[in-house]
């Protein structure tokens, strides 16, 4: 069986959806191949524990939804009805004591908040907050959406204004350094390193200290996705439909067609050629050369600098649960706002002891804290039953324990025991009688089910210096290019990353239409093409 399209976008995750999207709509006859059953690869909604309860089992917390372009030119809020929830309480630390301090999207209320530890904290986090935003708006997020450029390049292009001088002076710090700079008090260092540090940024690693503005500018803007994360794939895969795209699921690729050095097309494992013009890949750098194109196509030192792309130090242990009630936190008889809160940092209550977790999950060791919370259900009652709710504990944890990552098997019931039960310490009625079901996924489960995210690496490749910007995954290949002539690569392995950014995806397309001649329909944000005409990008 043969078919033909104009191009085919291997992974049917955000990134490959949004770039088959924005190819869609400039006329190409665009295929998304899938290998799993579902589409939307972490954008995941799933009914885990009981019917009707309906739980976020990868990606939950939306960071980007006031930045990413695929929003506005999609109309995706207009034309689809997605919504965005941005909870007023974005993230708290519940203290043992009773006591606790919350990051708002209001930084005076956060600044009150951080006041009760420390007065000099308050009024560093005004300073930073206002700081940060504009680091934001001026150059982080527009760089997100346009495609990588060498280093040297962009440190010259940087030096030429005074905001992006100052960016230039955390590059080489860590997390830890640049937090302990900024604050004092010991609970606010251990909630603003627990922001910085949240999607796998190691706290002490030196060299990626841009992304310390970043996470903790983004503590402050994370969104809840109405009817669940999977529904954000749901509208993009409508869009797709809606202008001539197709969408196969359950499709397991045999190879990338490659002839003379030119990708031709794809082949499914059940036989079946696919033409096409061009392919683009949106999965792992591994399965995209070394599987589906072959050794034999590639340069020697290509396959060597593939080999060496490392996947992260830390996963993710979640444990998802269908409740019979909203929690109700013992520090919110000192702060109600508490109970409103997006996500809840527990049982690390200090740096220091956030500092001996990352260092036990280094050692393959398990601990009873140092977790994030959620209940979304709380903000929107679409995802339980009427009177229930759905909530979730997500902490970092090591793929590989001490006995080895198999050992997950045995020890996952009773971890996830250990973290239900430090939650009911900090929040008494979430307990055995209002914990109607609960579900695991721990790192291992992660890598089987999304088999680009190795090692359960979520970002789909480890977040260190020589595998960002221009490096990610490599040199060759971070401006979407790649050495087979019209194929792509745009994935969460390349630059910007993952996390549900879209930016990969968006450049992806971007690089599809120049190097294929074909015309793009959209236009860069403004506050992309501000940074452009800065020539800061």
């Amino acid at each position: 069986m043969e078919s033909r399209y104009d191009g085919i976008i291997i992974g049917g995750g955000p990134n490959g959806l949004c770039a088959a999207a924005y190819m869609a709509k400039a006329g190409q006859k665009v295929l998304v191949l899938e290998r799993r059953m579902e589409i939307g690869g972490g954008l995941a909604t799933e009914q885990v524990t009981i019917p009707g309860f309906l739980h976020n089992t990868h990606a939950v917390y939306h960071a980007m939804t006031d930045y990413a372009p695929i929003f506005q030119d999609l109309r995706l809020h207009e034309d689809y009805g997605l919504r965005f929830i941005r909870p007023d309480v974005v993230m708290s630390m519940p203290l043992a004591d009773g006591r606790s301090l919350s990051i708002y999207s209001d930084p005076e209320k956060t600044a009150e908040s951080f006041a009760k530890f420390s007065r000099k904290d308050a009024e560093a986090y005004r300073e930073t907050y206002h700081l940060f935003r504009k680091f934001m708006d001026e150059f982080l997020a527009p760089a997100t959406y346009v495609r990588a450029h060498p280093a040297l390049e962009g440190v010259v292009k940087m030096s030429q204004y005074d905001l992006t001088r100052e960016l230039l002076t955390y590059q080489e710090k860590s997390a830890r350094q640049i937090v302990d700079e900024i604050f004092e008090n010991e609970h606010v260092r251990g909630l603003m390193l627990y922001a910085a540090c949240k999607w796998g940024l190691d706290y002490d690693l030196e060299g990626l200290g841009f992304l310390v503005p970043l996470y903790m500018d983004r503590a402050a803007h994370y969104a809840v996705c109405v009817g669940g994360s999977h529904r954000l794939s749901h509208v993009i895969s409508k869009f797709i439909y809606d202008n001539g795209g197709m969408v196969w699921g359950s499709a397991l690729i045999q190879r990338i067609i490659v002839e003379d050095g030119v990708a031709k097309g794809v082949e499914i494992t059940n036989g079946t050629v696919i033409h096409a013009d061009w392919v683009a890949s949106t999965i792992d750098p591994y399965q995209t050369f070394l599987d589906y194109v072959g050794e034999q196509h590639l340069d020697p030192d290509f396959v060597r600098r593939t080999n060496d792309f490392e996947w992260e130090s830390t996963s993710l242990f979640g444990v998802h649960m269908a409740l019979t009630a909203a929690p109700d936190f013992a520090a919110a008889a000192g702060n109600p706002d508490i109970n409103r809160s997006f996500i809840n940092v527990i049982g690390c209550e200090t740096e220091e002891q956030m500092i001996a977790h990352w260092e036990a999950v280094r050692r393959g060791e398990l601990s009873a804290g140092g977790f994030n919370c959620a209940f979304p259900s709380v903000f929107d009652p679409t995802q339980a039953p009427k009177g229930r709710h759905t909530g979730l504990i997500s902490q970092h944890a090591p793929y590989q324990l001490k006995e080895g990552a198999e050992h997950w098997y045995e020890v996952r019931e009773e971890h996830a025991a250990r973290l239900m039960a430090t939650l009911g310490r900090y929040a008494p009625n979430i307990n055995e009688d209002t914990i109607l079901w609960h579900y695991v996924s721990t790192p291992l489960d992660i890598e089987n089910k999304f088999i680009n995210m190795r090692e359960g690496s979520i970002k789909v490749g480890g977040y260190y210096p020589l595998q960002m910007g221009y490096l990610r995954p490599n040199e060759d290949c971070s401006r979407h290019l790649t050495p087979i002539q019209n194929l792509y690569i745009g994935g969460a392995s390349v630059f910007p990353g993952g996390l549900v950014l879209f930016g990969s995806g968006y450049n992806c397309a971007e690089a599809i239409c120049e190097d294929q001649g074909i015309e793009p329909w959209w236009d860069p944000p403004q506050y992309v093409q501000d940074a452009i005409d800065k020539d800061l990008l």
